[in-house]
């Protein structure tokens, strides 16, 4: 039961990690020091989606449902719910690619916005 609870957690982890690298660069309109957090974070999801090396986190995860006794993924609340999102039948190198790219226009133009926003107002 353990290590179901731990990889049902970790699920949760890894789309809270997702939802950042898109969209923590949002964040730096509230506190400008989420940048530090931000930005490295961005960049690993991006390094992960283009070298196709796969995110420890899922591997993390996945160990723990071996270990749960789990074949699989077993249905159940958070799997039938977040894994379609964190792991779809689409998911291709060359779709791996493309969300890269969605990663980085996305942070690009919220960070454009950020230092025009910041910039406007310190003039």
């Amino acid at each position: 039961m353990i290590y179901r609870v731990a990889a049902d957690g970790l699920l949760l982890l890894h789309l809270a990690f997702v939802l950042f690298a898109l969209l923590g660069g949002l964040l730096c309109l509230w506190r400008p020091s989420m940048m530090l957090w931000h930005l490295p974070a961005a960049a690993w999801a991006i390094f992960v989606e283009i070298a196709d090396r796969g995110c420890p986190l899922t591997r993390w995860e996945q160990l723990l449902r071996l270990r749960a006794g789990d074949a699989g993924y077993s249905e159940g609340f958070v799997e039938h719910y977040l894994m379609p999102l964190i792991y779809p039948d689409w998911l291709t190198l060359p779709a791996q690619y493309v969300l890269a790219a969605v990663v980085l226009l996305v942070n690009v133009g919220i960070y454009g916005w950020v230092w025009l926003r910041r910039r406007s107002t310190h003039l």
